[in-house]
């Protein structure tokens, strides 16, 4: 456009000088050449459009929006149309406690009160795109600007007003997934309408006021006391058991040696231990006497 505006500037220059000055009249078919080339090179240049991949094409002629797109690739068109580009990527936002981690800076966290008056603070990430067929009616309702038009607001809404169903420790705990796919459904309902599809809804974070997270470390810690203690006794009653076992395989023992055993069976068992002895090539002093047990002195 703006070559074709110069080329008319040229021309109309020409003329005016030209007019005021004959001398140079020679010089007056030079100017509108140029002229004609830069309103050809500009009508080309406007007739020319390139959509690169991953992007839609919207057609605006005097500021009305035209219902059909433009797909990725080279386009010829009406030089008159303005082109306006559609991003159609998959995309993302993200609402986070996290400074500069989200969309926006600083604590951008989504702060709910639930079901018994507990406030829970939630980061999320919201990915979608635009869809492609629906560009032009998200262009002219909402316009480019719909990330904080659409995306921002009925998404900290509906989570708002899905959590008013749920208890605090609920979504921290069992009812977190259910709660993620009740508010996708409700998002995703109010971006169809207005040319968005939901793709998938991310809760990153669910975190508790102080009170509530100090009452359920107290009641893990006294969970793992009390399986503690249960491997404790497990484990004594185990021992006591091997104890009883042991003390009845002795008992047993002692009964079968003090049934089994003679006066004669001893005195034979003795008679081969002294007969050993004597045969041992240490030297030794070995003493009998009128009790059972001999004396043995070594001479070393």
């Amino acid at each position: 456009m703006f070559l074709i505006i110069l080329g008319f500037i040229i021309i109309i220059v020409t003329g005016i000088i030209i007019k005021n000055n004959v001398a140079l009249h020679r010089y007056g078919t030079i100017g509108r050449i140029i002229g004609a080339v830069f309103i050809a090179g500009g009508l080309i240049a406007a007739s020319i459009v390139q959509i690169d991949a991953g992007d839609v094409g919207v057609k605006v002629l005097f500021g009305s929006v035209q219902n059909d797109v433009l797909s990725s690739g080279l386009h010829f068109v009406d030089p008159l149309l303005d082109i306006k580009k559609v991003d159609v990527k998959t995309q993302n936002y993200t609402m986070s406690g996290v400074h500069d981690e989200g969309d926006k800076a600083g604590d951008d966290a989504i702060r709910v009160l639930a079901s018994d008056g507990l406030e829970v603070t939630i980061d999320l990430t919201v990915l979608y795109r635009v869809v492609s067929d629906d560009a032009p009616r998200l262009l002219r309702e909402t316009g480019l600007d719909f990330k904080d038009k659409i995306v921002r607001p009925i998404t900290r809404t509906k989570i708002r007003d899905n959590a008013v169903y749920y208890q605090a420790v609920e979504l921290f705990s069992t009812k977190r997934d259910e709660f993620q796919q009740r508010i996708y459904k409700s998002i995703e309902d109010d971006f169809k309408k207005r040319g968005l599809l939901l793709e998938q809804l991310l809760v990153r974070n669910i975190t508790l006021p102080n009170s509530v997270k100090a009452s359920i470390e107290s009641k893990i810690n006294a969970e793992q006391d009390a399986k503690k203690m249960e491997f404790v006794l497990q484990k004594e009653k185990q021992e006591a058991e091997r104890k009883r076992v042991e003390a009845q395989g002795i008992a047993d023992y002692q009964r079968i040696i003090n049934t089994g055993l003679t006066d004669q069976q001893l005195q034979y068992e003795q008679i081969k231990a002294l007969k050993e002895i004597a045969l041992s090539q240490n030297a030794k002093i070995v003493v009998m006497g009128k009790s059972n047990t001999p004396l043995i002195m070594d001479t070393k």
